[in-house]
């Protein structure tokens, strides 16, 4: 059975950058093959990790609707659209990727968001550990996009309005009833410790913050300079963080 394990959060808040540093740990502890799923419209988990993404769900699906398709003689019109599907992996060693890229019009992710979830609850299972980045805000949520998992890291930056927004999400996950074995709130790119304002707004709001992540100016280098985060130092401050972040999860 896999692993499976998903980010949540507000645009700006580092989601991409956790995951890629969670997918890192998980190749480092040999939990492999590992798949990464970028469930972001504004894709970029592939930049990363290093990945070079050509086809995507989203690409896919709108020239399966849109153009003409010659379909195969004796293959259904859905055997031949999980074949296609199964073009977009993007594979390395260890570690695939799919990416779910731009839907159908302008502003529309629906319909990629529900064949991105069972197109990968088909692949999960030869797969020991999938990491899930998720779109920024609560929609995934709302379509179940994002459900079923042993992890939900809740990712705030060390913000006021990133604290509320994992509040929202949280409150959401309970009202949809979504099954997630451990909800863990991070909070992200923390410049030494807590502000006293944002500390206040976490009592405030009953929750507790599982993992701090401090800033970290190796993480940000690698990122500006668009280097493959797998390959970050042990001496990083950020992955000792996510390090000690992932032995909470059970």
């Amino acid at each position: 059975m896999s692993f499976k394990l998903a980010v949540a959060g507000k645009g700006g808040c580092g989601k991409t950058s956790l995951a890629a540093l969670v997918i890192r740990y998980l190749k480092i502890h040999g939990k492999t093959p590992i798949l990464a799923v970028d469930a972001d419209a504004n894709a970029n988990l592939g930049e990363s990790l290093g990945l070079k993404v050509g086809q995507t769900i989203g690409t896919v699906l709108d020239l399966f609707q849109h153009e003409k398709i010659s379909i195969p003689q004796g293959m259904t019109k859905e055997a031949y659209l999980e074949y296609k599907l199964n073009e977009t992996i993007v594979e390395s060693n260890g570690l695939d990727l799919v990416t779910m890229g731009r839907g159908q019009g302008p502003e529309c992710y629906c319909y990629p968001n529900v064949i991105l979830k069972k197109f990968i609850d088909g692949l999960s299972a030869s797969y020991q550990s999938v990491v899930m980045d998720n779109e920024a805000g609560m929609e995934h949520l709302s379509r179940k996009t994002t459900e079923d998992m042993d992890a939900l890291l809740l990712v705030s930056n060390h913000s006021i309005k990133g604290i509320r927004a994992v509040a929202r999400i949280k409150e959401l996950v309970d009202e949809l009833k979504l099954n997630f074995k451990q909800q863990l709130v991070v909070i992200n790119m923390v410049p030494g410790k807590l502000d006293a304002l944002v500390a206040n707004e976490l009592e405030k709001l009953h929750i507790k913050a599982d993992a701090l992540i401090p800033e970290d100016e190796e993480l940000y280098r690698f990122d500006l300079e668009q280097k493959n985060l797998l390959n970050m130092p042990d001496s990083s401050a950020a992955v000792q963080a996510v390090s000690d972040l992932m032995k909470k999860i059970r």
